[in-house]
């Protein structure tokens, strides 16, 4: 009786799933349609039924911002759906469809599903074309001190390797830049022909409003990527963290110290505080304290040492779950943040490619000096003692000599290749002006 109680369950489980299978071309046709009328809601109450206009000045930055985040995500869920609506279908063969109608299930009929179709297909057709302008006029902009080679290039296809270009003879590249009259003669009469262009007072508008508001994108998203992980760091500890703590530490007989260096530390603290005592007492004109009223004092002050040095190991349990909130939050924001990366990227080129060479041999300069010059190894020395000191863990100077010996020549090997195969590429006079200043 139960074995056939339990095959019951699990046919009409089974029944229920296959019932769900049949039913997908109508609910991802449903929600993809759902979808376009919610984007099309928008545009009739917010933007007099024209297509969703990111240079509009109607609104600020936020409401456009608001905009486009709500329209990425109605998008996504339109052409998702439609991706499965088209699978399902070639799926959904003759039988299955007779299985369906036996199972009491109806599709729509044709003229409905072309209907809705073609106004999916109307809504987002007018933000397909958009997309590719924004990402090549907002996300992508042409470095103005970028060589002739690098910018050849950017423009030819992803799938040419750049060691083909080499392969090129010499000659006959020469011969192709190369032309009848001087290439400074064009170039000034096409910046003649941009200046009598009525449109160009235009354009310049909204390359500034691109700019403008890539700035602000990018400037907002570096705010987030450091507050958000110092606030959950606090609230994760205040909140989260330190109640478990505070409750298995107060519950459990713990040691005071997690490491022996806190120990000796609070030692040294302790000896300091009776040679002060005992030489106070020498040297002061008051009545003399008595060896009873000196060891008083002296276990007074290591009750005292022996709470703070508590305390402070309880906070470095705190710290290492709260580091881990931390980092789980800048992980999700880095996944859910993956067009404000492509921002800040090009963002970060345009602020490097628009300095001098001067400037990018100074920062080159500046940071290998930081990192793996010859006063680094005190940086990090005192670098991974304050994370040891932060963790609670004891500052293992064999590990930390080792590190001091490894990472850093390894960075600057990494860091000497990318000059070599890049920037050797991009800024051939940059890597001259570095390699003159640091001579």
């Amino acid at each position: 009786m139960k074995n056939s109680v339990f095959s019951q369950k699990i046919y009409s489980f089974l029944l229920d799933i296959y019932r769900w299978y049949l039913q997908t071309p109508e609910r991802s046709l449903h929600e993809a349609y759902d979808a376009a009328l919610k984007i099309k809601e928008i545009e009739d109450k917010h933007f007099n039924g024209n297509k969703i206009d990111f240079d509009s000045a109607m609104y600020s930055n936020s409401v456009m911002n608001y905009f486009e985040s709500d329209l990425n995500k109605l998008l996504k869920i339109a052409k998702m759906r439609l991706t499965e609506f088209r699978a399902s279908r070639w799926f959904l063969d003759e039988e299955n469809q007779k299985a369906a109608q036996k199972a009491g299930i109806e599709y729509p009929n044709a003229s409905l599903v072309l209907e809705k179709l073609n106004f999916i297909d109307q809504v987002i057709s007018k933000y397909t074309t958009i997309s590719k302008q924004i990402t090549d006029k907002a996300l992508f902009v042409k470095p103005s001190s970028l060589p002739i080679d690098s910018a050849i290039t950017q423009t030819l296809p992803s799938k040419i390797p750049i060691q083909d270009l080499d392969k090129k003879p010499k000659s006959k590249r020469k011969v192709d830049t190369m032309g009848v009259l001087p290439r400074s003669i064009f170039s000034t009469l096409s910046r003649l022909q941009v200046e009598l262009d009525p449109n160009s007072e235009q354009e310049v508008i909204q390359s500034f409003r691109q700019t403008q508001r890539r700035t602000i994108i990018s400037i907002r998203f570096i705010l987030l990527l450091i507050i958000i992980p110092l606030l959950t760091h606090q609230i994760a500890k205040a909140f989260v963290v330190s109640p478990f703590v505070d409750q298995f530490r107060g519950r459990e007989q713990i040691q005071i110290f997690l490491n022996s260096e806190m120990e000796e530390e609070a030692l040294v603290k302790l000896q300091r505080f009776e040679e002060k005592v005992k030489f106070e007492n020498l040297i002061s004109n008051a009545a003399p304290l008595l060896p009873e009223q000196i060891e008083i004092e002296i276990r007074n002050k290591a009750l005292v040492i022996a709470e703070e040095f508590s305390r402070e190991s309880s906070n470095a349990i705190k710290n290492v779950f709260a580091d881990i909130f931390s980092v789980a939050a800048f992980i999700w924001l880095l996944v859910v943040s993956k067009s404000s990366i492509a921002v800040l990227k090009d963002f970060f080129d345009h602020i490097v490619y628009g300095l001098s060479d001067s400037a990018k041999a100074f920062i080159i300069i500046l940071f290998t000096d930081i990192f793996v010059g010859f006063h680094s190894p005190h940086g990090w020395e005192v670098l991974l003692e304050s994370i040891s000191r932060h963790w609670g863990l004891p500052a293992n100077r064999d590990f930390i000599f080792l590190f001091i010996a490894t990472f850093p020549v390894i960075l600057d090997t990494i860091f000497k290749y990318w000059i070599f195969r890049y920037l050797n590429r991009i800024s051939p006079s940059a890597v001259a002006t570095y390699r003159n200043m640091n001579e």
